[in-house]
């Protein structure tokens, strides 16, 4: 098996500007067989899949431990490395997440700005690099290099005036750069304008959300685009063909 720490390189070495990482987003080792072989390298496991696929809502519906479980499942599946979306971090302190992932076998994580927990509301700029940077230093602390993505909800929240919204969402992720964030992901669909501005203004890779039965890989390549996931869209395309086959037999 591979070490932790070669995995998180490995993973990291995936996002370059141009020729984006196409990370799967799965949800069980089922999921992530199939991902694998396929050929995919590197696989991203989804809260809203996991929740989904234990009869939980997403939004921290579910506990940490569940989603753990779920990825130590993964993770025992499969020899590729994987990154965990833990949500706004379920109420939990930095060095928490980060023994519980390397516990389960991810080098990298999600990490989003909506506290599910406290009503929704968006943790401020200033606020979230803060966790950010305790994610950094303890997985440092602990010898692995997770790979951080700083998601912010700023698009898909739709929060204050759309003329600034890209550059508020810049100056937040500007502020978990500086945290020690390695990714970052504005989260939400955005215009081939919105897309270049973020690639090409913000200094570390970009990951954006991907519609696997709608492909735009070489469109979002052209916008400088490093890493492509697909949140809970790969588990409702799936759920779509499922109701196809279902419609035969009905």
């Amino acid at each position: 098996m591979t070490s932790l720490e070669s995995k998180a390189k490995t993973f990291l070495e995936l996002h370059r500007p141009g020729t984006p990482a196409v990370l799967p987003t799965v949800w069980d080792a089922w999921s992530a067989n199939v991902a694998v072989a396929a050929g995919f390298s590197a696989l991203t496991v989804g809260s809203h899949p996991v929740a989904d696929s234990i009869g939980r809502p997403d939004g921290e519906g579910m506990s940490y431990t569940e989603l753990l479980t779920r990825a130590k499942q993964i993770t025992d599946s499969v020899d590729v490395p994987v990154s965990v979306d833990i949500e706004s971090g379920y109420g939990l302190e930095p060095a928490q997440l980060i023994d519980g992932l390397l516990e389960a076998g991810a080098i990298g994580l999600n990490i989003e700005d909506t506290v599910h927990s406290e009503g929704k509301r968006l943790r401020g700029a200033e606020e979230h690099a803060e966790f950010v940077r305790g994610l950094r230093q303890f997985a440092d602390a602990a010898g692995v290099h997770v790979v951080v993505n700083a998601r912010t909800d700023l698009f898909l929240r739709q929060d204050g005036d759309e003329s600034d919204r890209v550059d508020r969402a810049i100056a937040r992720l500007q502020l978990a750069v500086d945290a020690g964030a390695d990714v970052l992901y504005p989260v939400g669909r955005h215009s081939d304008a919105d897309l270049r501005r973020l690639t090409s203004e913000l200094p570390k890779p970009v990951n954006a959300i991907g519609i696997p039965d709608a492909p735009n890989l070489k469109e979002l390549a052209a916008a400088g685009v490093a890493r492509v996931s697909f949140g809970p869209f790969l588990q409702a395309a799936l759920a779509k063909e499922a109701d196809r086959l279902f419609g035969a037999w009905k």
